[in-house]
């Protein structure tokens, strides 16, 4: 009988999943129904020419909102979790740049007033990790892509 490690275990690797992909539904929510407030905060951060951020604003909040339903679903995990893993790690970069430059903005992530800061940094680098636990152990007999998809 082989033995598996507690890391992959059907149960934290669904939770995990499933974890990062509401947070990811929660922050698309926001912006997808308010693509231009979501520009605004885009704007402030003042580290992207104006000529791509409304594309950025139209196209990201939906991106985050496919990657999160294909993470809580179990579908194509491992490249969803890539994407997530990426976004979260420019957005944390984009937070520390402001939050060094002394910015006080709201960082645009869920549609409140939540500030830039190091809070907002150590709560992104633990999303990261989560992000990063999935794509390495994406694995699990409760998603609809089964045990085989990589």
């Amino acid at each position: 009988m082989k033995r598996q490690s507690w890391l992959s275990n059907d149960y934290l690797t669904a939770a995990a999943r499933i974890l990062i992909g509401f947070v990811f539904v929660i922050a698309a929510v926001s912006k997808v129904a308010d693509p231009a407030n979501f520009a605004k905060s885009i704007i402030a951060y003042e580290l992207l020419p104006y000529g791509i951020i409304n594309s950025i604003a139209l196209v990201l909040p939906w991106l985050e909102m496919v990657c999160a339903l294909f993470l809580i679903f179990g579908i194509r995990t491992k490249a969803s979790a890539a994407l997530v893993f990426t976004m979260l790690t420019v957005f944390t970069m984009a937070i520390v740049i402001a939050t060094l430059q002394g910015k006080d903005l709201e960082c645009g992530c869920f549609g409140d007033d939540t500030k830039v800061g190091w809070p907002k940094v150590a709560e992104n680098t633990a999303f990261i990790l989560v992000s990063l636990y999935v794509f390495l152990f994406p694995h699990s007999r409760f998603a609809l892509g089964g045990r085989t998809e990589s």
